[in-house]
């Protein structure tokens, strides 16, 4: 078969539909033939992963768990005593927010973590998927596979777009890791390869624009609870998605208009700490707190 450029979301759901195909299985064949492996060798480096994202969530629920700065920690053992009580979400999803909020944790305590495409962003995909295996009871080979289908999705957006918010903003990079989760969560619900695509349009529309405002230049606040709306988001976009709504744009096509917007953001709101809730009153205080400056 021809290798895939991934330069596209449409050229994803194109190969797999005329192989009739998960995009995932289509992605697997892709990448053992480009680079020589066997399919099994590479599902196996994916389960690996899978794993890590799981040690992730566990280290993070420590209610011990503080930064190295000591501005944040123990947010998802928090989170998860809260979801007993089901919450305004239902145990399920709270459950979830508890683990995205765990993972980011566990990367602001210089724990290990899957850049899943980031480390500012890298509760959202775990979040998602620790919870479908472990409280929807999905098999693990389907939870690994899925993790290509992300993958792929995040390969097109790095390509088409970035997934830096130095270069794009928050949307770069809690957006791409929204819409990548979202096309997997549609996937592992048997949605169609056309369901993923429109699901990971709805989540980037969801985050277009915004910005990366690091509280002290640390991935902490705000985006630690970033990943938990991000997380919310990729759940409410493939839902939509799997109800057999359209994205009236493309998915291709919303990548595009991210891109456009990222460039647009001035430098204050690209990762540089120099506005929106960096800049506040509180913000300032908190970066002194941290590093004793006043700036």
């Amino acid at each position: 078969m021809d290798s895939l450029k991934y330069d596209s979301i449409s050229a994803l759901v194109r190969a797999a539909e005329e192989r009739r195909q998960r995009i995932s299985e289509v992605v697997l064949q892709d990448q053992a033939a480009a680079m020589q492996e066997d399919e099994a060798v590479l599902y196996e480096r994916m389960r690996e992963r899978f794993q890590i994202m799981r040690e992730a969530v566990a280290h993070g629920m420590d209610p011990a768990q503080r930064s190295t700065s000591g501005l944040t920690g123990g947010e998802g053992a928090k989170m998860l005593v809260y979801s007993e009580t089901g919450g305004l979400s239902g145990t399920f999803l709270t459950r979830a927010m508890a683990r995205a909020l765990a993972v980011a944790g566990c990367n602001a305590a210089m724990g290990r973590i899957v850049a899943a495409p980031t480390a500012g962003s890298c509760g959202i995909l775990p979040g998602c998927l620790v919870s479908m295996y472990e409280d929807r009871g999905v098999p693990e080979r389907a939870v690994v596979m899925a993790e290509f289908t992300a993958g792929a999705f995040g390969m097109v957006i790095a390509q088409r777009a970035s997934v830096s918010g130095a270069q794009g903003g928050c949307q770069a990079e809690c957006g791409a890791a929204a819409g990548m989760a979202a096309a997997a969560l549609v996937e592992l619900q048997g949605g169609t390869p056309q369901m993923c695509a429109d699901a990971c349009a709805m989540a980037l529309v969801g985050q277009m624009g915004l910005v990366c405002d690091p509280v002290a230049g640390l991935v902490e606040i705000p985006c630690v609870k970033r990943n938990v709306s991000s997380l919310m988001l990729a759940f409410s976009s493939a839902d939509v998605a799997l109800a057999g709504i359209r994205a009236h744009v493309p998915a291709d096509e919303c990548i595009d208009a991210m891109r456009a917007v990222g460039d647009a953001l001035p430098a204050s709101l690209r990762e540089t700490a120099g506005g929106g809730l960096a800049m506040t009153p509180t913000g300032l205080r908190l970066r002194e707190r941290a590093f004793g400056d006043k700036g």
